[in-house]
């Protein structure tokens, strides 16, 4: 598995803990609502800037977000 797809699946996995909506994260973390699920996908070549943006909004550290 690619690493945008590792991204991906975490970040998935996080929100769920959550119990959140893909819109609920793009809407906590000031994203468009459309660029989630395609992050969830392992499309996107996210950014340490939204990498930071997700991070914040599930209130996790950023390295989580990269332990696969």
């Amino acid at each position: 598995m690619d690493i945008k797809k590792k991204f991906g699946a975490k970040v998935k996995h996080l929100r769920t803990e959550k119990g959140w909506s893909q819109e609920k994260l793009a809407l906590t973390a000031d994203l468009d609502r459309t660029y989630i699920p395609s992050i969830e996908a392992g499309k996107r070549n996210v950014s340490i800037t939204v990498i930071e943006q997700i991070a914040k909004a599930l209130d996790v550290e950023i390295f989580e977000l990269l332990i696969f």
